[in-house]
């Protein structure tokens, strides 16, 4: 026999009560992006027992490979006056993700660093990315004959890769390219260009446009979405990876001319790096010789 509810507790609160807790997510990892630039008089001010201890600690704690590495983790140079370094970090636990900023902070080095910017995500996976089922229906209107041998090509070549896209977008290979950029954006609420206000299928014909222009640099660039919605100022963070560095310049240029872009979106600071090991970045910005 069903037991009624006790006074001022509610079945539904109890039904949520017996659901997992948990600081990692149902499905995707964290993902933070840290940037940090040297304080010279500080840094000056070490001893050379201590430089070289704190260049030694500095290189543990960006090592992707390290007994308390997380899952995924990349440092890259950074030109310019925003930061001098920048570290991309991913795994489950959120606390193993921070646990390497606070190493930074905690080492020899830690003095000398300053924290510039931080971003901090979910990865996940797109809303937009069709299922199967949609895919075949963006087909059709397309033109595409239902039952053709092409239609069913097509459809059977997206269902066979589409679970491993999907899984690539919430735990992602970091490309070994040299060149990348991270930058955050939002989608506009304003009046006339609300982009939370449009039809859902609108929506969805909007982010395949703009999803076409991005299919056309398809072994050029790399990239990676992730959510903030709820965890940091902006909405998304946009992280690419390239071949070559005018590559970046000619797809954030292209895409730019998309109406998801040109009228919805709104884009925060750019961060630009060059993909490079900790004893790299110590080297090129004159902190060892």
């Amino acid at each position: 026999m069903t037991q009624p509810a006790r006074p001022g507790h509610s079945p539904h609160a109890a039904a949520h009560a017996a659901v997992e807790t948990a600081i990692t997510p149902c499905t995707g990892w964290h993902c933070s992006h840290l940037f940090y630039a040297f304080d010279r008089h500080r840094l000056a001010a070490l001893s050379a027992a201590g430089l070289a201890e704190g260049a030694a600690r500095f290189a543990a704690a960006l090592d992707p490979a390290g007994p308390e590495a997380a899952t995924r983790l990349q440092t890259w140079i950074v030109p310019g006056h925003k930061a001098d370094f920048g570290v991309m970090v991913l795994d489950p636990d959120p606390l193993k993700v921070d646990a390497v900023h606070q190493r930074l902070l905690a080492g020899p080095l830690g003095e000398a660093l300053v924290p510039t910017y931080s971003f901090v995500g979910l990865t996940e996976v797109s809303e937009y990315v069709p299922t199967v089922e949609q895919y075949a229906e963006r087909l059709v209107a397309e033109g595409e004959v239902v039952d053709s041998p092409s239609y069913k090509a097509k459809v059977q070549g997206y269902a066979a890769r589409e679970p491993a896209m999907r899984q690539a977008r919430l735990e992602p290979e970091l490309p070994p390219w040299p060149n990348a950029c991270f930058y955050p954006m939002n989608k506009k609420r304003k009046v006339g260009e609300n982009w939370f206000t449009l039809p859902s299928a609108e929506r969805s014909r909007l982010m395949a446009e703009h999803g076409a222009s991005g299919m056309k640099f398809g072994g050029r660039v790399s990239q990676l979405i992730t959510v903030s919605v709820g965890l940091d100022d902006w909405e998304w963070g946009v992280t690419l990876w390239a071949r070559r560095p005018d590559w970046l310049k000619e797809i954030v240029y292209t895409m730019r001319f998309d109406e998801a872009s040109a009228r919805y979106a709104e884009f925060g600071p750019f961060y630009t790096g060059y993909v490079a090991t900790a004893a790299q970045i110590l080297a090129h910005c004159r902190v060892t010789t």
